[in-house]
């Protein structure tokens, strides 16, 4: 098995990669980059590993619709975060912390 360096959230990962699976994993890591980058920037959460489970279900919850929406109608890659989007990272957040138990909220 191949291994491919990869950087997320200004973190260098070294990952097992099957063979001729490179290019796919370089995409799906820069997704999940893009997706991390977002949500930090959106300055609601400062801890990576909320971030990186925010980016996941983010990422899982819009995998179907992804698919089935035209690349046009998408927004652009390192866009502003619509309203939408902040509640929905709001919300996110909150089941989160429920699920966690966790009473030092970043909301």
């Amino acid at each position: 098995m191949k291994q491919l360096e990869v950087q997320i959230m200004g973190q260098s990962y070294l990952l097992g990669c099957p063979e001729g699976g490179e290019a796919r994993l370089l995409n799906v890591a820069g997704r999940v980059d893009q997706a991390m980058c977002k949500i930090r920037e959106a300055g609601k959460v400062r801890a990576r590993d909320r971030i990186a489970v925010l980016a996941a279900l983010n990422l899982a919850f819009d995998t179907p619709e992804v698919a089935a929406t035209p690349t046009a109608s998408r927004p652009a890659s390192g866009a502003a975060l619509q309203p939408d989007e902040n509640a929905k990272i709001n919300q996110l957040i909150k089941r989160l912390d429920d699920a966690l138990g966790r009473d030092d909220q970043l909301i």
